[in-house]
């Protein structure tokens, strides 16, 4: 089951609309201890071509078949995001078919076609070097282009049909904006040991280091079916890795024999949920749930994402938030580990610095203050820098970060931090902010950076309900008016589309559906006449 789970959750019948659906979307997440994302073309790649023992490998591979698009391409998206899932995609059918060539593989030929297709829109996706910045592109793709040349150069490739002219000298070439040698060069510093933060994208170097370079992990290696397939493929002793054998094989059994971006999501999801409900007044009969998810997932050695990742500011921060926002205090303590001077990194050994995890800081910070207000002084300087910091990211009114494909995200992120904040700039930042989303809804009402969706609609609408004095602007309550009929009009039970980044593009589809009905809620507290009315605030 790919999906969100069909609740199974009793809702009273007295509840509101929002309340209801809200205690039903929290009980459907309590019930799952795995989070709410659909298959990875991606990750089930990694898993086909270097851990096929596991369970579901013909599920695998008959899936990820069909969902080759009509130009030949894998993934979602822009074409720049379809690089990795495509290479991954290649890779594994050519895997496969040098490891299965006997004539009992009735797909052969299909895997060939396949392969062959995808290798020819792989040369024509656009050659400017405008990628994506998601998680370790620069390792991934060249470490899959050489591992597909390997392959191509196999002997039997060279008697299919479809692959025999592809093979030997038609080397596919490292694109634009990529050095050849980026998975070799980390790969080579790694070899007495691989630092916590590749153990998620381990699958890029894998091949270059010794079986040893990383602990037997107790679970998935760093969170990522792919890694943890990589992993398995390294080890001498099949016995060594019977624990991440395991956890690979369950994981496949909760996705319907697939594989998700990351897994579990269980503490991102709980934690992005809690704080997107409480933005519109967290209902009563939710709050001990979200009492007793802050409870468990708080730690004062700082919060990890998920079992096998770093402990990280981003969801350190929520995990304070997700408690203010509940009456209890967290201790922010915590995010001083990940203190960079002028702003918090999201983790240490962190390249690029994230807007949206120091804004979750800032947001995190403010309400703790609400309830222990003689703590400022300790906590003010810092927010006074975050603060300016994130001024100064702004780009023509809005934000956009390395975690979200949308600037809508970051930017309502941002909105939402600074408010309530003076400083040089925060005003006219929040102004041109507002601004900017005024001018940019599609003529169906929603908003989008590819094309409107629901999801990004509800950023939009948050941030023109964020600040009373926005109202003023021309076209302000006719912009809402046409917001609120697309928002009433969403369909839960659509997938939606994928914008948040991992290493690929993923949809977390129960963080989505309750921003979405929290925006909801907003512009039915506001009302027509746009009264400033709202719950619980974060």
């Amino acid at each position: 089951m790919t999906g969100t789970r069909a609740s199974t959750a009793v809702v009273p019948q007295a509840l509101r609309r929002f309340d209801s659906q809200a205690v039903r979307l929290m009980a459907d997440i309590d019930a799952d201890p795995w989070g709410s994302v659909r298959a990875s073309v991606y990750e089930t790649a990694r898993v086909i071509s270097m851990a096929p023992e596991i369970e579901g490998h013909g599920t695998r591979l008959g899936w990820l078949l069909n969902q080759q698009l009509p130009d030949s391409t894998w993934g979602e998206g822009p074409a720049q995001y379809r690089l990795l899932p495509t290479l991954s995609a290649v890779e594994a059918l050519l895997a496969t078919i040098v490891r299965e060539q006997t004539t009992t593989v009735p797909t052969q030929a299909r895997l060939a076609a396949a392969a062959a297709d995808g290798l020819a829109a792989l040369r024509a996706l656009p050659a400017d070097g405008r990628w994506p910045d998601t998680a370790a592109i620069e390792v991934l793709v060249p470490s899959l282009v050489a591992r597909i040349n390997s392959l191509l150069d196999r002997p039997g490739i060279g008697t299919l049909p479809h692959l025999g002219p592809l093979s030997h000298a038609a080397c596919l070439s490292v694109p634009p904006g990529f050095r050849p040698e980026r998975h070799e060069e980390i790969a080579q510093r790694c070899r007495t040991g691989v630092p916590g933060k590749l153990h998620h994208t381990f699958e890029g170097i894998a091949r270059q280091l010794p079986g040893d370079a990383v602990p037997v992990p107790d679970g998935l290696l760093g969170s990522s079916p792919a890694a943890t397939a990589a992993w398995l493929a390294s080890q001498p002793d099949p016995a060594q890795g019977e624990q991440a054998r395991v956890a690979l094989s369950a994981a496949a059994r909760r996705y319907g024999g697939l594989l998700p971006e990351a897994a579990p999501i269980r503490i991102f999801e709980r934690l992005w949920v809690t704080a997107a409900l409480a933005r519109a007044g967290l209902p009563p009969a939710c709050r001990a749930t979200a009492e007793a998810w802050t409870h468990d997932i708080y730690d004062p050695a700082g919060v990890r994402g998920a079992p096998g990742l770093l402990p990280d500011a981003d969801d350190t921060a929520m995990a304070v938030l997700a408690a203010a926002v509940t009456g209890t205090s967290g201790d922010p303590g915590p995010l001083a580990a990940f203190w960079a001077g002028t702003h918090y990194r999201c983790y240490n050994g962190e390249d690029t610095g994230s807007v949206t995890a120091n804004a979750h800081a800032l947001q995190a910070l403010t309400a703790h203050l609400r309830l222990r207000p003689d703590a400022r002084s300790v906590h003010q300087p810092r927010m006074d820098r975050v603060r300016d910091w994130l001024v100064e990211q702004q780009t023509d009114g809005a934000w956009t970060d390395k975690w979200h494909a949308s600037p809508y995200y970051a930017t309502e992120r941002c909105v939402r931090a600074l408010l309530g904040h003076d400083g040089p700039g925060t005003r006219q930042a929040i102004q041109t902010a507002v601004d900017r989303v005024l001018a940019s809804q599609h003529d169906d009402g929603t908003w989008g950076v590819w094309g409107g969706t629901a999801e990004e609609t509800a950023y939009a609408v948050k941030i023109l309900l964020a600040d009373p004095a926005s109202s003023v602007r021309p076209g302000w309550h006719t912009v809402l008016q046409r917001a609120a009929h697309v928002l009433d009009d969403w369909d839960t039970r659509h997938q939606p589309p994928a914008l948040w980044h991992d290493k690929t593009l993923y949809a977390p589809t129960a963080m989505i559906r309750a921003e979405v009905l929290a925006a909801r809620e907003l512009l039915t507290r506001h009302g027509p006449a746009g009264q400033h009315t709202e719950g619980v605030t974060s």
